[in-house]
């Protein structure tokens, strides 16, 4: 159930699964904290947490980004799935959902739980994208495997 599309720009990560972005016009801007919608990654203090976050950052720090937010929260965060546009992707459109992405890179875990914010297609992704990365032993896998 989606409750806001918003137009952004990412501004910090906190943490694999967490950054903040800057919504609306210059001089009338709010930051939002922004939950990941979908995926889980290891805590600040677990072991990879480094790696996640830099992960999300590589992916998404200091770019424009649509965040297509349910009226859901987590604390004091918004729960979003996050969309930019790829650097090699033609054309203005946000065409990657960054929590697809670091399933498939296997620097995350889809998060079933919060599974009923998503589509039947996103569940189906990025269900598809967690049993590939764990066939593949990427990112976070290769560590479970050894």
């Amino acid at each position: 159930m989606l409750a806001a599309t918003l137009t952004c720009l990412v501004i910090a990560i906190s943490d694999g699964r967490t950054l903040t972005a800057r919504c609306g016009e210059a001089g009338q801007h709010q930051e939002i904290r922004v939950r990941l919608q979908g995926i889980d990654t290891p805590e600040r203090n677990q072991h990879l947490a480094n790696r996640t976050r830099e992960a999300l950052s590589q992916l998404a720090y200091m770019k424009p980004a649509e965040l297509r937010c349910n009226s859901n929260q987590h604390e004091n965060h918004r729960i979003c799935s996050v969309w930019i546009k790829p650097n090699e992707a033609p054309g203005p459109q946000k065409t990657l959902d960054i929590g697809l992405a670091l399933l498939t890179q296997g620097m995350a875990y889809w998060n079933q739980a919060d599974s009923e914010a998503q589509s039947p297609q996103e569940r189906g992704q990025y269900a598809f994208a967690q049993t590939e990365a764990k066939a593949r032993k990427a990112g976070l896998w290769r560590e479970h495997c050894q």
